[in-house]
């Protein structure tokens, strides 16, 4: 009889316990990983790791202000690869991972807040530019600066624009500016990163081909609650004017 009280009573203990672990978990310190993507996340020495205060980018302001505001915990790890860090927020309860494009595909495998920041392709030209154009096609009469590898730069081959290739895309902006090309075909807002890099400012889109918007992707097992909290908070930063104000600092 003695025993079974004491069976009892421990369970009853681990139940509590449970049930205090599952009333904390709202709170609890969710683990975020990253990748060098600049302008949007990237490590201030440029390699591939870096911790907290030593990875800064326009998608790591704006988490940092939106877990700030929203009173979550959490912790920052830049890794390399790409494929590694995917994985783990896939499969481990209470990991995250920044910036990530929210496909069809994807869509089931997460829980999702944002979005942070668009991952466009675009034409970019000068500001002085009297070019208009409304679809790709119409580009085709231009010299267009593309890099080389780049998905843009074999979108453009396989329509047949031919491209001018470089090794850098950073290149592209300093051949705009000097007239070696009349439009510059990259990413928005990686280009105007770019762009600003090497002192060039004040470039136009002309053309925007490809939309997409990037998110921060959590482990399904992250409670609705916190995720809840975190697009609110989010939504609020949008309103009050900060992640334009983010934005404006790098590009």
């Amino acid at each position: 009889m003695f025993k079974d009280l004491l069976l009892a009573l421990a369970s009853i203990s681990i139940l509590l316990a449970g049930s205090a672990q599952a009333a904390e978990r709202p709170d609890a310190s969710l683990v975020l990983l990253t990748e060098n993507f600049p302008p949007y996340n990237m490590a201030k020495n440029g390699k591939n790791f870096a911790k907290d205060e030593n990875i800064e980018g326009i998608a790591v302001d704006i988490v940092r202000e939106t877990f700030k505001r929203a009173g979550i915990p959490y912790n920052l790890t830049l890794r390399f690869p790409w494929e590694r860090i995917y994985k783990l927020a896939l499969e481990k309860p209470g990991y995250g991972v920044f910036v990530m494009a929210r496909l069809p595909d994807r869509e089931a495998l997460f829980k999702w807040v944002g979005p942070i920041g668009p991952d466009d392709w675009v034409l970019l030209a000068k500001a002085d530019s009297k070019i208009q154009l409304t679809d790709l096609e119409q580009a085709r009469r231009y010299r267009i600066g593309a890099y080389k590898g780049d998905a843009i730069a074999q979108t453009l081959e396989k329509q047949g624009l031919k491209p001018v290739i470089v090794l850098r895309d950073q290149d592209n902006a300093q051949k705009l500016r000097d007239g070696q090309i009349d439009l510059w075909a990259t990413g928005d807002p990686a280009g105007r990163y770019l762009a600003r890099q090497v002192g060039i400012t004040g470039l136009k889109t002309v053309l925007r081909f490809n939309s997409a918007e990037l998110f921060l992707a959590l482990n399904k097992d992250v409670s609705d609650e916190v995720v809840a909290k975190l697009q609110v908070a989010l939504d609020q930063l949008r309103k009050d004017g900060v992640v334009d104000e983010i934005m404006a600092r790098y590009l």
